[in-house]
């Protein structure tokens, strides 16, 4: 049985205020323009307005941009399985890009697979703004402390 057995998913007040604070401090994710959208105790989901400086020849939303939407939810989901300044770094990551976007909205729902002591396992899923999924990836990340 995992260690969160038991545990509701939903996050209480006081634990997705500093939550969202965390990611939000990021200069990274400032940068890009990532946007916390929710949280639950294993998920997370971020979003990313696709604009023209986050665009490669023919006006596709960039991989990388896609990426680290995709990380900065894993991260977030990761976060919530932590106790208050726990800390987390990717490790391996591997994407499956589907489907171009080039414009609009797109979101990432990041969700725990299997939680070690050290380990976890993500599978995440990036969607434009019509629900069309645009890139898969599994991710691995290791709990720092």
């Amino acid at each position: 049985m995992s260690a969160d057995a038991g545990r509701t998913k939903e996050l209480t007040a006081e634990e997705l205020a500093p939550l969202e604070e965390i990611f939000r401090q990021v200069p990274y994710v400032q940068l890009l323009g990532l946007e916390f959208v929710s949280a639950e105790r294993g998920s997370a989901t971020f979003a990313l307005d696709a604009r023209e400086e986050l665009t490669r020849m023919g006006g596709i939303l960039h991989g990388g941009a896609v990426v680290s939407l995709m990380d900065t939810a894993a991260a977030c989901a990761v976060h919530t399985l932590l106790e208050p300044g726990g800390r987390t770094v990717t490790v391996d990551l591997t994407v499956h890009f589907l489907s171009p976007a080039s414009s609009g909205r797109v979101e990432a729902r990041a969700t725990v697979l299997r939680r070690g002591r050290r380990v976890v396992i993500l599978g995440v899923e990036a969607r434009d703004g019509v629900g069309a999924l645009i890139a898969t990836s599994t991710m691995t990340y290791y709990v720092q402390g």
